[in-house]
């Protein structure tokens, strides 16, 4: 049986990508600073900054689904993803980071990427550029066997879960509604299927609702 560890499992992320492989037989673990409020059957109590290797030993992949969203905690995506990547270097564990859209391509040569486009909401920008920032330092990592897995543009927490995605690459791809849109359920069926099937080590991968 597979384990499965996801940090910061009590956000909104996090806890459907708990119960998504809870229903699907996984064994998973929840890593939480708080009391646990997920469906993980295991609990390791402990702040993502605390995060040691010993702590990561023996699962097969970590979920990290760390989220901040002010200006003064936005660096923490960064600092916060070395820790876990720390922990990791080295272990045949896969890392699968819940990632922004902001950092999708939206041309071919792959010199302009979504949050640098005119339309681009403003409000936005400063935690796409966090998270831009975040895919960057993980690509210098070669020592850990990480996925960083891009949203749709519009990801919504409350949205249907429908049980249909496309999956894609590093471009912002729309769906054959002209959408760029999914929900956080959909997103967390993505995160499992990767989890178990996928094999995308040191790549950037992005899913939409069909």
């Amino acid at each position: 049986m597979m384990k499965l560890a996801v940090i910061c499992a009590n956000g909104k992320a996090g806890n459907l990508i708990v119960e998504e492989a809870v229903n699907r037989g996984i064994d998973v673990t929840a890593i939480v600073r708080g009391a646990n409020k997920t469906k993980a059957p295991h609990v390791i109590q402990k702040d993502i900054f605390d995060i040691k290797a010993e702590d990561l030993k023996g699962f097969d992949v970590v979920v990290d689904a760390f989220g901040a969203w002010t200006p003064e905690t936005l660096p923490l995506h960064s600092t916060s993803l070395k820790v876990v990547c720390d922990a990791l270097s080295g272990t045949d564990t896969r890392l699968l980071v819940v990632g922004g859209a902001g950092s999708l391509y939206v041309n071919p040569e792959h010199t302009m990427q979504l949050y640098q486009t005119p339309d681009f909401p403003e409000d936005y920008k400063i935690i796409a550029t966090a998270q831009v920032k975040e895919l960057d330092e993980l690509r210098r990592r070669n020592d850990v066997k990480w996925t960083f897995v891009s949203p749709a543009g519009d990801f919504q927490a409350d949205g249907a879960r429908t049980g249909k995605y496309i999956l894609a690459g590093e471009e912002f791809t729309l769906n054959s509604k002209g959408e760029s849109i999914i929900s956080y359920a959909d997103y967390a069926i993505a995160m499992i299927d990767e989890a178990t099937k996928g094999n995308h080590i040191q790549q950037r991968i992005s899913v939409v609702r069909e």
